[in-house]
């Protein structure tokens, strides 16, 4: 018979033929036995009980039956009450058929009510002993249960109290994650919401992010990431995943939900998947481009590593409560060949992007100057400062800039080409050739003489592992009036040069074709145009002729170089007429208003 636990106070062992312990466990009285079973006239009365012994009329005594040894007479089974004596049983004690019982002798007439009294002033510690040998666990689970019914009121008030905490999850420096950045800050500042930053260290974030009280940044080791070579990426993935776990588990306090970038996807995904099960938390993907299409560019489509990603990938991104995509071409992919229901969460510019007055890009431009040739410490390449007023030079050069993460789906060799190409078109133009002296042509600048098309500046900013290679290369080049400046700039001072250049250069070539350059949208938002590489959802941010040009080989760079900066600074009607595109784009929305429509009513819904 299956066991049966029964708690309470009036719960009785069902104990027949004996009292079988596989049967129904109860915790309360002990059986009642012959001391307290006197037929009709027993009383109970409180935890105790009274017996009433009928006595019959006087008889002669006959002499007492004789009764075996103690050691002779056989026990009671264990757990059930003992069966009377047929010498009790004569001896006075009524039966539960309530025939009377022969007259006892006297001598054993005092010694049954003795026993009877004994045993019914012994009842309530029997109770008591019962009570002490209640198995222990019995009483940990009802002390335990009633602590968490005082608990409940507590934590639901102190829930109703609480802020709500989100985790942004970056396998990657978040300084150079803008996106996620930018989701930080509206998540503390719209949504109200503490914020825990996990990511790898490396570039400091924006100082708006590092000031703001609600908002908290946990680096992860970032040795790890570089370990190439020596280490599997097997290996490599099971530490990442381990250090992830760590954090989102352990270290941070427990969030309401994940927000993590993808990619990169393995281990981040099934680490944070993992991380919002233990802790109760929801998971949101924001799907900046596929991981597979990027781990492609080196190993091929069809390679085993890449197939086994795709998979992952696809996976556990389905597992996630909810999906953020850049792009409308990204969304309808997601949708249709993956199953993952996504909101298009276009990037837009922060406020902090926006064109720079000529005083700011004074300032700005005079904090380091970019030719050495430059004499009055009051003076830049571009402007100057006379009687405390700024003005441009005439004869200045268009500052061209172009931000890269120095990786293969961004071709930097088409900038180097056009740039050439740029150079040797403007001097078969102006008639020169390369037996002229390139150190007049410098003294002719700075003597103000002004040119139909003017000395290109291009800086590159951005780190990336083929900086160097494309670094030795610009060494070797031999240019008149192109140079080039590479350098990694602060959060804070990259919207200032943005503001302060004439032309954008995006040479980003999606691997998927379906996410967009973050750093277009950064060059509207400073009223920047842009000459972009065209791909295929390139159309959805880049308008032709409105707010910049796309090209697809060096050759059409240079031709658009040579088009729109014909006639600068003043008589560059092309120019002039995209930067007012650009403007009206930039300024048309901005990242808060587009996360607060799109992102905010997401997050509300995920987290319930």
């Amino acid at each position: 018979m299956a066991g049966r636990i029964i708690v309470g106070s009036d719960a009785n062992l069902d104990c027949q033929g004996g009292g079988d312990r596989r049967g129904d466990v109860g915790v309360g009285p002990p059986l009642i036995t012959e001391a307290n079973t006197v037929g009709d006239t027993a009383e109970d009365e409180g935890d105790g009980a009274k017996a009433t012994i009928r006595m019959p009329p006087t008889q002669p005594k006959p002499p007492p039956p004789l009764r075996p040894p103690a050691a002779s007479r056989p026990l009671p089974k264990r757990g059930g009450a003992r069966r009377p004596e047929p010498s009790e049983a004569a001896g006075g004690i009524v039966p539960s058929s309530g025939v009377p019982p022969l007259n006892p002798p006297p001598l054993a007439r005092d010694r049954i009510q003795r026993t009877a009294g004994k045993q019914a002033a012994a009842l309530p510690h029997a109770r008591e002993g019962r009570r002490r040998r209640e198995p222990r666990f019995l009483v940990a689970v009802v002390s335990e249960i009633s602590k968490l019914r005082r608990l409940v009121p507590m934590a639901a008030a102190v829930e109703a109290g609480r802020r709500k905490r989100a985790v942004v999850v970056v396998l990657g420096d978040i300084g150079r994650s803008p996106r996620m950045q930018y989701h930080s800050l509206s998540l503390a500042n719209q949504a109200g919401m503490e914020v825990d930053i996990v990511a790898n260290g490396g570039s400091d974030p924006h100082l708006l992010l590092r000031e703001n009280p609600s908002i908290h940044i946990h680096e992860m080791l970032t040795g790890i990431s570089k370990i190439s070579g020596a280490l599997t990426l097997l290996l490599k993935a099971a530490i990442q995943f381990i250090i992830l776990i760590w954090y989102l588990c352990f270290k941070i306090p427990r969030p309401d939900v994940f927000i993590v970038q993808n990619p990169p996807s393995v281990p981040t995904l099934a680490a944070v998947k993992l991380a919002s099960w233990l802790r109760g938390a929801k998971f949101i993907v924001d799907w900046h481009n596929f991981g597979y299409t990027l781990l492609g560019l080196s190993h091929g489509r069809n390679h085993i590593i890449v197939k086994i990603y795709f998979w992952f990938e696809k996976h556990f991104g389905r597992m996630a409560d909810g999906a953020f995509c850049v792009t409308k071409a990204m969304k309808h992919e997601l949708d249709q060949k993956w199953g993952i229901n996504a909101t298009v969460l276009y990037d837009q510019s922060p406020e902090f992007f926006h064109p720079a007055s000529l005083t700011e890009k004074h300032e700005y431009l005079l904090s380091y100057n970019t030719e050495k040739e430059v004499e009055d410490r009051n003076a830049t390449v571009f402007t100057s400062w006379t009687d405390g007023e700024i003005f441009l030079k005439p004869n200045k050069p268009a500052l061209v800039v172009s931000s890269t993460s120095w990786t293969p789906d961004e071709d930097f060799s088409i900038l180097l080409e056009a740039a050439v190409m740029y150079d040797r078109r403007v001097a078969a133009t102006l008639g020169e050739d390369d037996s002229m002296d390139e150190g007049k042509l410098w003294i002719d600048i700075k003597n103000g003489k002004q040119f139909v098309y003017p000395r290109l500046l291009f800086i590159i900013t951005g780190k990336g592992p083929d900086r160097m290679k494309y670094e030795e290369q610009i060494k070797r080049l031999k240019l008149r009036r192109v140079a080039f400046r590479t350098m990694w700039l602060a959060s804070e001072d990259y919207p200032l040069l943005l503001g302060s250049a004439d032309l954008g250069v995006s040479l980003h070539i999606s691997s998927s074709g379906l996410d967009l350059p973050m750093k277009v949208v950064d060059m509207f938002g400073c009223g920047l145009p842009v000459c972009a590489a065209s791909f295929s959802c390139i159309d959805e941010l880049v308008k032709i002729n409105n707010n910049g040009l796309l090209f697809s080989t060096s050759s059409e760079l240079a031709d658009e170089l040579m088009m729109l900066f014909k006639g600068f600074p003043e008589e560059c009607d092309d120019l002039k007429s995209l930067k007012i595109g650009a403007l009206n784009t930039g300024s048309s929305s901005k990242w808060s208003t587009e996360w607060e429509r799109y992102a905010l009513p997401l997050v509300n819904q995920v987290i319930g």
